[in-house]
């Protein structure tokens, strides 16, 4: 063994001194996708870009599909201050739904994927109540709650519940049993069972329904604010529909778009970097 640590040791070294020596060399190989990372952002503006281009060619007819440089202006001409509160209303209200569903959908799920009697209680309900359409909840909301914040966040909770409460039952029933063997075999407490190995197992499925979860909060929330609202993204997606204003339609849901995009981001982020213990499948190659 020590010979064998005596032999590889010059290479090693050889190895750490190359990689000082070129550092740029030595990103690229750490990070072999950063150039499509760099496409991948590029490709909506060449999106936009030709839409901009077939439009003032009169292919695409402006009164249908306006320009993204009219839908920019528009946006301007909304002013900062009003746009901002639109803004601020949508996300104010996907977070308050999405901490409150995804929170109750971690306790219910939790409970379920560690006990099959609850599994076998609730699941049939929530498989029925996972099928309703986003807009059938709306008018008993309404009926119960009024018109007011209650029914619009408690909407957005619900589409923020169940895809989080299948990812933690999928997640925990999906755990290796002969993880759960070693834990028992070791003596483990159901606590520590929980918290040393069946948690951190499930943690990948768990991210997965939480992000699935958060995409839905969004969804949800425009339904909630076509109905009934005075501000958010959801209400200029309202008014410029009534009041003929593509354009003010398409920046509502370009914003929607972004905003999705950003808060997706934010949370991959923190997947990343929790989940940074994992062994994953990284791709290689042109076929990856």
């Amino acid at each position: 063994m020590a010979a064998t640590e005596e032999t590889l040791a010059p290479a090693r070294r050889a190895s750490q001194r190359l990689a000082a020596s070129n550092p740029a060399q030595n990103q690229r190989i750490r990070d072999p996708l950063r150039p499509w990372r760099y496409a991948g952002l590029a490709l909506p503006v060449l999106f936009l870009a030709v839409i901009e281009v077939l439009v003032r060619a009169s292919v695409l007819p402006a009164h249908l599909v306006p320009a993204p440089s009219a839908i920019a202006q528009t946006l301007w001409d909304l002013g900062g201050l009003r746009l901002a509160r639109h803004v601020g209303a949508s996300v104010a209200r996907v977070c308050a739904g999405f901490a409150l569903g995804s929170a109750l959908a971690l306790l219910i799920g939790a409970a379920m994927g560690l006990s099959r009697r609850a599994d076998a209680l609730l699941d049939p309900a929530f498989q029925a109540l996972r099928a309703i359409p986003s807009l059938a909840w709306v008018p008993i909301l309404l009926l119960w709650m009024g018109i007011d914040e209650a029914p619009k966040i408690t909407l957005i909770a619900i589409g923020a519940f169940f895809p989080v409460q299948l990812g933690v039952v999928a997640g925990i029933h999906g755990v290796d049993r002969k993880l759960i063997e070693f834990g028992e075999v070791n003596r483990l407490t159901q606590r520590a069972l929980f918290t040393r190995i069946l948690l951190p197992a499930s943690m990948p499925q768990i991210f997965t329904g939480l992000r699935t979860g958060l995409s839905l909060a969004w969804m949800f929330m425009v339904a909630a604010e076509l109905i009934a609202a005075t501000r958010g993204l959801g209400y200029l997606l309202s008014d410029g529909r009534e009041t003929g204003r593509p354009d003010v339609v398409f920046g509502a849901i370009l914003l929607l778009a972004l905003l999705g995009k950003l808060s997706d981001g934010a949370f991959k982020a923190i997947e990343t970097r929790v989940l940074s213990w994992r062994d994953a499948r990284v791709g290689t190659g042109d076929g990856q």
